[in-house]
């Protein structure tokens, strides 16, 4: 039986891990939490009895567990967002040596999305359709855009042949900033009461607009994902991986 231990796992999405371990008829080898009671706070001893580790605490605590996955040679599932690029450096190079699997978002529906956008946007030139990405969530989210919201906007870039950086990035606009940047990809958040998640990704002409939706009503949709990636992640080679992998989109 594959064991699978929680990074976090006192947060609220750590919670639903693992109830959803159980569920998917694994062994909750145990998990981690900060803040003392049933859970002690060392990720290497969690990754020295499990056979995958799963981690959505947040962006800070991302190099000590890397590290903790790395010293036990065990698969790390990431669903972290809001890192910095030397952190995304840091999983890439771990993937050199264990299974990463690293998703903005475990939505099988997401990374469907993600899919379509990428293909949408290599046929929507960006000289005739204007890209824009609107995101909602709840008051408690502490990074904007969202990690979903950048991942869409990074599909968009590689159907165009490019990247975020590149084509640029319009966000925040207040004022008087002047018209619009052609390619560039807009980003708007919105964050009030208690949204799970709600992104739109709008391809916008002088004729015509297409809109991509999807709404998340409900957490446990990503720890279902998630135990599904550690599940599929130890019997893989290292490597970084995405949903797109894990679904068999790739």
């Amino acid at each position: 039986m594959t064991r699978i231990g929680i990074l976090g796992i006192s947060g609220r999405m750590g919670r639903l891990l693992a109830e959803e371990v159980t569920a998917a008829g694994a062994a909750l080898a145990g998990g981690t939490a900060h803040r003392g009671g049933q859970w002690p706070s060392d990720p290497q001893a969690l990754a020295r009895v499990s056979d995958a580790l799963i981690d959505f605490t947040t962006a800070a605590a991302v190099e000590p567990h890397i590290r903790a996955a790395l010293e036990a040679r065990k698969p790390l599932i990431l669903g972290t967002t809001g890192l910095t690029p030397a952190q995304e450096t840091a999983l890439a190079e771990a993937g050199r040596e264990i299974p990463v699997v690293y998703a903005a978002n475990f939505s099988p529906g997401v990374n469907l999305i993600l899919a379509v956008a990428e293909r949408l946007a290599a046929s929507l030139p960006a000289e005739s359709y204007d890209a824009e990405i609107v995101e909602t969530h709840h008051r408690q989210k502490i990074d904007a855009p969202s990690g979903t919201a950048v991942a869409l906007g990074r599909a968009v870039a590689a159907g165009r042949g490019t990247t975020l950086e590149e084509a640029g990035i319009e966000s925040g606009r207040d004022g008087h900033t002047g018209p619009r940047k052609t390619g560039a990809i807009g980003f708007a958040a919105l964050r009030a009461g208690q949204v799970v998640g709600e992104h739109t990704l709008l391809f916008a002409s002088g004729s015509e607009h297409i809109a991509l939706t999807h709404r998340s009503f409900d957490r446990r949709v990503y720890a279902t994902g998630a135990v599904r990636a550690a599940l599929w992640a130890v019997n893989q080679p290292p490597g970084l991986y995405g949903m797109k992998h894990v679904l068999g989109m790739a």
